[in-house]
């Protein structure tokens, strides 16, 4: 695949990926425009209609996500080295943008991890309040979505679920460029440091899922960290306010997957 169809296929895929935009979740497709026109966070048109309304989704499939994760239940297995994180702290940011369903920050093209093998381009990165995945029944304050994209097409989503605590740097980075008002967005073009993301933060559960949002496609491979990450009150209050009331999607049924705790 050369570098142009690369670029094309990863702007339709991420439009239709995020969790995000009063628009939808990414960039703009006539699918997205869709999407954008029909699904949301409340009310007839919240996350228990999504299949209703969006007649060509994956919304009612049986791999669905964000889901609960039950330690107890996982598979455990010394896999660790299945995911290398490839960040340099000069990765960086071309914008942020309040799409109507979260904030999202959009990266330059550098960035990348290599999961099972195969290597998945930083894309973007957005938040939801409280989180979509569970731990043991327990609901974060925030989660961070790091969303990957392969040359052939595949989605790596990392998440990161947030505690409040102390003050984050990187948060206060991120918060620096809010107020933002729906349907905004900045140019930033400036250079970030993501690895304070994993300091100690190796273990992960994995396993096979989807978009939380609409379409709902079951092509993501979904890396969720299991220590959460430290960041003050007023950050996490800064990002809310910024947000839809809410924008999280409900824990859907594992059926018949497997998590797998990778340590």
């Amino acid at each position: 695949m050369n570098a142009k169809s690369f670029t094309l296929m990863a702007c339709g895929l991420l439009l239709a990926i995020s969790c995000k935009n009063g628009k939808k979740e990414t960039t703009t497709t006539h699918e997205q425009t869709k999407h954008e026109q029909h699904w949301s966070y409340s009310g007839e048109t919240s996350p228990e209609h999504w299949a209703e309304i969006e007649k060509n989704s994956d919304c009612d499939g049986k791999h669905q996500s964000p889901i609960n994760i039950i330690h107890k239940d996982t598979d455990s297995s010394a896999t660790k080295n299945n995911l290398k994180i490839l960040y340099t702290p000069t990765t960086l940011i071309s914008k942020v943008e309040n799409n109507g369903h979260s904030i999202q920050f959009d990266f330059e093209t550098g960035d990348s991890i290599n999961y099972k093998n195969e290597t998945f381009y930083l894309k973007q990165i957005h938040f939801h309040e409280p989180s979509e995945h569970r731990i043991n029944g327990i609901i974060y304050p925030i989660e961070m979505h790091l969303v990957h994209l392969s040359k052939s097409g595949e989605i790596t989503v990392l998440s990161i679920l947030g505690e409040e605590g102390d003050d984050s740097e990187l948060f206060e980075f991120f918060d620096s460029f809010l107020p933002i008002e729906n349907g905004a967005s900045k140019d930033i073009h400036h250079n970030i440091d993501l690895s304070s993301l994993f300091k100690g933060n190796n273990n992960f559960y994995s396993y096979n899922g989807s978009l939380t949002t609409p379409p709902c496609s079951e092509n993501v491979n979904w890396v969720v960290f299991k220590q959460p990450i430290v960041l003050s009150v007023e950050e996490v209050v800064k990002l809310k306010n910024n947000m839809p009331l809410n924008n999280y999607r409900n824990e859907q049924p594992l059926n018949d997957r497997v998590v797998t705790l990778n340590y």
